[in-house]
């Protein structure tokens, strides 16, 4: 039986950028249940764990795919900054929660000071023991937004098995002479494994849906996007591309439309679609 839990977060005040939630919702995310503390790694000086999110319902029944929410940030510059671990903030939590409720098991998580390696640990512990929590281990996707995503995309680099991707609004890859991702990176101190790597080395077959935002003010960040693009679809990989032309930076938390809510529900069923026993 898995038991509804809290996720525990930390009483400082949250900077009010963590207390954004998505701009959209779904019948179901109010009966979301939450295991949280599950212990994926530990070092010397702390333990790693991840908070599982399940769909309404799903205590019984075969195992379910699932997405993680890649953090490419460590907790202790988050809690410095936002007053909350980055698994905590409101955008990730109702992310979870969406994800969830469309059917589709989502896994939060704790980072250390590295947290390339801490998400690469997140997906072996889920390869090898995500039955023991429900999870398919062989329908694993990732989400990832902002600074976070040169983090995921490290990881496909890394693991061929991931099922598909989702990234939104963020830094990609310093192609062509570029060096905006890494000036990016010096500023915010974000995991970056993909530096020094092209689009040829992504697996050729996993789907990868793009979020782009127009009117993005980030310095050099749809530039990365635009360059990711145009060589991606060169190489002929399965790209989706969406192009909210009037959103700004995080256009789920910050531009209430319909198209914002219709880029949101249209992430859900990218990921049922791919994440589906038969895709």
């Amino acid at each position: 039986m898995r038991n509804r839990e809290t996720v525990m977060t930390d009483s400082q005040p949250r900077h009010p950028i963590a207390q954004k939630r998505v701009l959209y919702d779904m019948p179901g995310t109010a009966g979301v249940e939450i295991r949280g503390g599950c212990q994926y790694s530990s070092d010397d000086t702390q333990t790693h764990t991840l908070d599982i999110y399940y769909p309404p319902h799903s205590t019984a029944g075969p195992a379910l795919p699932a997405v993680v929410l890649v953090t490419g940030l460590p907790d202790a510059g988050a809690m410095a900054f936002l007053g909350c671990r980055i698994k905590d903030m409101e955008s990730f939590v109702s992310w979870a929660r969406l994800i969830a409720a469309s059917g589709v098991i989502a896994v939060t998580y704790t980072t250390g000071t590295d947290p390339a390696a801490d998400l690469s640990q997140v997906i072996e512990y889920l390869q090898v023991d995500g039955h023991t929590h429900g999870i398919d281990s062989s329908r694993l996707g990732l989400w990832a937004c902002s600074s976070h995503v040169p983090n995921a995309l490290g990881q496909l680099m890394r693991n061929a098995s991931m099922k598909c991707a989702v990234l939104c609004y963020g830094f990609m890859l310093d192609l062509d002479g570029a060096t905006g991702v890494a000036d990016a990176q010096r500023t915010w101190r974000f995991a970056n494994p993909a530096a020094g790597r092209t689009v040829a080395d992504l697996p050729p077959d996993t789907p990868l849906c793009v979020i782009r935002c127009g009117r993005d003010a980030t310095p050099h960040l749809n530039a990365s996007i635009d360059r990711f693009v145009e060589r991606a679809l060169a190489a002929n990989l399965p790209l989706t591309l969406v192009n909210h032309h009037v959103a700004p930076h995080a256009f789920d938390l910050d531009h209430d439309s319909d198209t914002t809510r219709q880029i949101a529900s249209g992430i859900l069923t990218f990921l049922q679609n791919r994440l589906s026993s038969d895709a």
